[in-house]
């Protein structure tokens, strides 16, 4: 009973380390050129499925690409098999998202991360972005990362603004 037990955490253990190795897979010609960081994804519980090449992480996860932290209840991360290794094709966040990158912060529902050329996360579920004191609200909303551009549906902006000393007008 205790080998076997030993075996299902090993295979569970092996199978840990090849869905952080695929998440995280950057082949050296992309390193070179700075196009891709590798994604380093943690939390308290993670359930993989080789067969169906996705990756089930539960309880604070956090997850980190270069200067951009996601952090959630939940992430499901879908990868495909290449040539060179492993890569993420998409992550499904769920619950307490909160995308943080620089002085902005971004909170919504539900998150899905995309890969593609022109990286992406669409937020929904009462999406919120904040850069200080600026406040932006909508239905939905969608961040480009390349381009450090938000498209946001049924938009509703709060702005701050200052006076030339750089304090809040009505506040001194």
């Amino acid at each position: 009973m205790l080998v076997k037990n030993c075996m299902s955490f090993l295979s569970l253990f092996v199978s840990a380390i090849f869905v952080l190795s695929a998440a995280c897979n950057v082949s050296s010609a992309e390193q070179k050129k700075g196009a891709k960081e590798p994604i380093i994804i943690t939390s308290q519980m993670l359930t993989a499925d080789n067969k169906a090449k996705t990756a089930i992480f539960e309880g604070s996860v956090k997850a980190v690409k270069g200067d951009v932290t996601l952090y959630s209840d939940k992430m499901t991360v879908y990868y495909q098999d290449e040539k060179a290794g492993s890569s993420v094709r998409k992550i499904d966040a769920e619950g307490n998202i909160k995308l943080i990158r620089g002085n902005r912060v971004v909170t919504a529902g539900f998150a899905e991360y995309f890969t593609e050329a022109e990286e992406r996360v669409v937020f929904t579920g009462d999406p919120r972005a904040a850069d200080g004191e600026s406040v932006i609200t909508g239905s939905k909303m969608t961040y480009f990362f390349r381009s450090d551009r938000y498209i946001v549906e049924n938009s509703k902006v709060f702005m701050q603004d200052k006076d030339q000393r750089g304090q809040k007008k009505g506040h001194r």
